[in-house]
């Protein structure tokens, strides 16, 4: 790639590459992806530490990360898209999902809510991370939200990509915010942007 702006694919040109390259996956190399991304991920200090982690639903092939969720000394929450939020509910396995707006399963409106301060990791999902920590979304700005709100910005965050989406350099815009670690299948790495 040039050094040049023009020459630079955009964030909807890196979107529909990396989205399509992880969509061509076989289900047995994504599943083997996930879990050695899981193992990665378990065994870093930030997940260790942790006790309440906010997570995702694998949808459209992002890396699955279901394996983790039995870990009852854990408590898990997932986001339910309320207007143009995310809100956080408690979800254990068993409890009743729905699917949202999109798709994606949520968890049911009157199951409990987690604040803020009750949160100790986010895991992100995202299409691409880069070096610096700098995440490719999904367009709707959801996260980008979260992580600029004054009650969530100083929560550890970790990038969940398979490795062929981890890049050197991603386009970034004014309120993009880094991400304090990536994972992937073949590495956890603390970004370079402080």
């Amino acid at each position: 790639m040039g050094k040049h702006g023009e020459s630079q694919p955009n964030k909807s040109k890196w979107r529909q590459i990396l989205l399509q390259k992880r969509q061509s996956l076989s289900v047995e190399a994504w599943q083997e992806k996930s879990d050695r991304l899981c193992s990665h991920l378990q065994s870093s200090p930030l997940f260790s530490s942790a006790r309440t982690i906010l997570a995702y639903f694998s949808f459209r092939q992002e890396p699955d990360l279901s394996p983790l969720f039995t870990d009852s000394k854990r408590c898990w929450g997932f986001p339910r898209i309320e207007q143009k939020s995310l809100v956080w509910h408690r979800w254990m396995p068993g409890d009743y999902l729905s699917k949202g707006d999109y798709g994606i399963f949520e968890p049911y409106p009157d199951s409990p809510i987690l604040t803020p301060h009750e949160v100790d990791l986010i895991l992100v999902p995202s299409v691409a991370c880069d070096a610096r920590g700098y995440r490719l979304g999904y367009g709707g700005g959801f996260y980008d939200r979260l992580l600029s709100s004054a009650d969530w910005a100083s929560k550890p965050t970790i990038g969940i990509v398979f490795e062929f989406a981890y890049v050197s350099h991603l386009p970034v815009d004014p309120w993009d915010k880094p991400l304090h670690s990536i994972c992937t299948e073949d590495r956890f790495q603390v970004s370079d942007t402080p």
